[in-house]
């Protein structure tokens, strides 16, 4: 893991389209902002984790289609 410093107003800069600035910081807590293309989806760890379980709880559940009676058409 890298481990970076940097004050109000500085950046980071990831890949060639992911710039990470760094908006204010009070206390304990830092307003980040994440600039990305629109293809990078980007989330905070617990909206991740909550779209992961999600995901794996559909994957796991087994979806019962209602039988249909079709009548042939002529």
């Amino acid at each position: 893991m890298l481990i970076l410093t940097r004050k109000t107003g500085e950046k980071i800069i990831i890949g060639d389209g992911i710039t990470i600035s760094v908006i204010e910081v009070r206390g304990d807590q830092a307003r980040i902002g994440v600039d990305a293309p629109k293809t990078v989806k980007v989330y905070r760890e617990e909206v991740f984790e909550a779209i992961k379980s999600e995901n794996q709880a559909a994957a796991a559940s087994k979806t019962v289609l209602p039988k249909m009676d079709f009548l042939p058409v002529d």
